[in-house]
């Protein structure tokens, strides 16, 4: 649900919710600080349904996108939290290259905190770093591109694949 902004000129009370969701520059909604956080402030804890990551494929699947895409969250102990079943607006937090926020696991839960402090009215962001184990066809890439503009983006969402190393003879 997209939210009206508040003025850019009053801040929000610091009793109220640190972000707001609206369009994006970036990419369809995004969420902004609608007032200053501070460097380290956890933001907010990224919420959905608790599945599988087999369960994930196959919703993939029928929806005719990839595997961990964007509303898919990764856990460490191989399951998945969807975003997009009963989540929260931490699914809008859009990804750049150049995070202003980080998302750290904690007990099996996921939140998204500060990396710096944020001004009123940025767009906040972390780097997704999308795991893709299938190969990264022009297709692929184009399906995680990347646009958050930044000077260093590499153009895409997905973390670099791991090459195989190289035994010395």
């Amino acid at each position: 649900m997209t939210k009206k902004s508040p003025s850019s000129s009053e801040p929000a009370p610091a009793d109220s919710p640190a972000y707001e969701v609206r369009r994006s520059e970036i990419h369809g909604n995004g969420v902004f600080a609608r007032r200053l956080i501070e460097a380290g402030e956890c933001i907010v804890e990224y919420t959905g349904e608790r599945i599988t990551s087999d369960e994930s494929a196959i919703r993939a699947e029928k929806s005719g996108g990839p595997v961990n895409h964007t509303f898919f969250f990764s856990l460490a102990d191989g399951n998945v939290i969807d975003g997009g079943s009963g989540g929260n607006d931490a699914r809008f937090i859009n990804h750049a290259c150049e995070p202003n926020c980080e998302a750290y696991e904690e007990d099996g839960k996921v939140f998204i905190y500060a990396l710096y402090e944020i001004a009123q009215g940025e767009e906040l962001n972390y780097n997704y770093a999308l795991i893709y184990e299938e190969r990264h066809t022009a297709a692929v890439k184009k399906m995680f591109e990347c646009r958050c503009g930044a000077p260093s983006c590499t153009g895409s969402m997905l973390a670099p694949k791991k090459r195989a190393s190289r035994k010395k003879k």
